[in-house]
């Protein structure tokens, strides 16, 4: 399962880069605005630079014509640029007709196996479950995504389309969304950084430096 970054903070971006562990991002107008008054179009190709690969940003329109005219800018800003399309009907026209011509996009706000189907029949190149979103009202949302991937894989000649988990809220959300065969997860830069977090390791990695600080020092003595 790969991982991607769901934020608008570059330097958040650049470090997961780093790690070599992040391999996309995805954004939208909450977590750009959270940045502070930005030049959006700097701030997504400035991302695009640093990210090997797609990066999700959203469109605002909500009619087709709308949705296709500024998804097209927008994939004008950079190759790897992905546009996020809302799981609407006005949606899975635009998906439609930005994938005749060659406009990834990414189905989002997703709450439904319906709603995945359409997204994959109109062409889209990922569909983004919200994870978080459903069992804030008491439903299973990472049983979607096993549903949406289960489903998925029973048309593996015509179904491309690849799974995001999407509305990560902590670090088992990863889990399960392994487990349930997503292909990918996006997650917010606390949850990657709680990914490596365990207190048996901080106690290893103690015990070691003072069991080294002691050889050192019998050591030290045993020169003198």
């Amino acid at each position: 399962m790969q991982l991607f970054l769901d934020t608008a903070n570059i330097e958040h971006i650049r470090h997961g880069v780093r790690l070599g562990v992040i391999t996309g991002v995805t954004t939208n107008p909450s977590l750009v605005s959270k940045e502070g008054k930005l030049d959006y179009r700097r701030l997504v190709q400035e991302i695009c630079s640093v990210v090997p690969g797609p990066v999700s940003t959203e469109v605002l329109s909500q009619d087709v014509s709308g949705m296709v005219a500024e998804a097209k800018e927008v994939a004008s800003w950079a190759k790897n640029v992905v546009v996020k399309i809302p799981a609407s009907l006005e949606g899975v026209e635009a998906t439609y007709r930005l994938a005749r011509e060659n406009v990834k996009v990414n189905f989002t706000l997703c709450f439904s196996v319906n709603q995945a189907l359409l997204a994959a029949a109109a062409g889209a190149a990922f569909v983004s479950p919200f994870v978080g979103r459903l069992d804030d009202i008491g439903e299973d949302g990472m049983r979607l995504v096993k549903d949406i991937v289960e489903v998925f894989k029973n048309y593996p000649d015509s179904i491309k389309t690849e799974v995001i988990a999407a509305s990560i809220r902590h670090p088992q959300h990863c889990i399960e969304a392994a487990r349930a065969g997503a292909h990918i997860a996006t997650v917010p830069y606390q949850v990657l950084t709680q990914m490596i977090q365990h207190p048996l390791t901080d106690i290893g990695i103690k015990r070691f430096l003072e069991d080294w600080q002691k050889v050192m020092g019998a050591t030290a003595n045993v020169k003198h």
